[in-house]
């Protein structure tokens, strides 16, 4: 999506609790419009705004049926349960990536999206970096782990997820040597869940990052930068990735997980690099 693009479909709103410093920076890093506080229900000009209030930015779709408002939330609902009960190390996402006795491998997410996954990751011991590409999904992203730092259970989780604004293909292409010992992708589309909630973030965030990422390239670098294994999320009956064929992979009830090994991890045993953390 280039920049003419979001200029015609984005604005900057900041409300009198919000922060206007936050607010001005976003949209003058973005050369977007910076409104006073607008309600979104009225606004006719802009098919979306970044809204900027005391709980920080979130994505708001205008017009009369639009639906709520899109933050990344890590303190609350969902994602809150999910830590607290949510299976540990024998959800299946944890076994795609290695997770086990003694093992609690280095992660790299390079389609972080709202970070849920990553904090999954993170809750269980991981450190996780995340690359997301598009700068306002970053910045949802960014704001959400800033939030959740205030909140004493949930920091600690938090202080294991690093935030980079960037394209992974190009991330991942530029570094010189391996970056950790699992990299994760979970391309945003075709759309897996059916929930009112993905859906929702699926509205407004397809017209902001476009179509998919190139797969093929994607899934090549990563598997060049990846010291163990490469995790792909897919929905449970959608073609594998084009290219290589996964090692194998683990199927839960709408999504799968094609995982593709490059070396055993049993040499993360003992290795000292993240095991005291699970």
């Amino acid at each position: 999506m280039n920049q003419v693009d979001l200029k015609e479909l984005l604005a900057v709103s900041v409300s009198p609790e919000g922060d206007p410093v936050a607010a001005s920076n976003f949209a003058q890093r973005l050369g977007l419009v910076l409104l006073n506080d607008v309600i979104p229900s009225k606004e006719r000009r802009y098919p979306l705004l970044m809204m900027y209030d005391r709980h920080g930015p979130s994505l708001v779709e205008t017009g009369k049926v639009a639906p709520g408002p899109v933050t990344a939330d890590f303190v609350s609902g969902k994602v809150d349960h999910r830590r607290k009960f949510g299976g540990g190390k024998g959800q299946l996402i944890a076994k795609a990536v290695g997770l086990k006795s003694g093992i609690t491998p280095e992660v790299v997410d390079a389609t972080a999206g709202l970070g849920r996954d990553a904090f999954v990751l993170a809750s269980l011991g991981c450190r996780v970096t995340l690359l997301e590409r598009s700068p306002v999904v970053a910045e949802l992203l960014a704001s959400g782990l800033e939030r959740a730092c205030l909140f004493d259970d949930v920091a600690p989780v938090v202080s294991r997820m690093t935030l980079t604004n960037s394209d992974s293909i190009e991330w991942l292409s530029s570094q010189n040597d391996v970056v950790a010992d699992v990299v994760y992708l979970d391309p945003m589309f075709p759309q897996r869940d059916k929930s009112s909630l993905v859906k929702k973030e699926m509205r407004l965030f397809k017209p902001l990052v476009g179509g998919d990422l190139d797969a093929p390239a994607l899934l090549k670098a990563a598997l060049d930068k990846a010291r163990y294994r490469v995790v792909v999320k897919r929905p449970r009956k959608a073609p594998e990735i084009e290219g290589v064929n996964p090692t194998f992979r683990l199927e839960g009830k709408s999504s799968r997980y094609d995982i593709y090994t490059l070396k055993s991890m049993e040499g993360l045993k003992g290795a000292g690099s993240n095991n005291d953390l699970g």
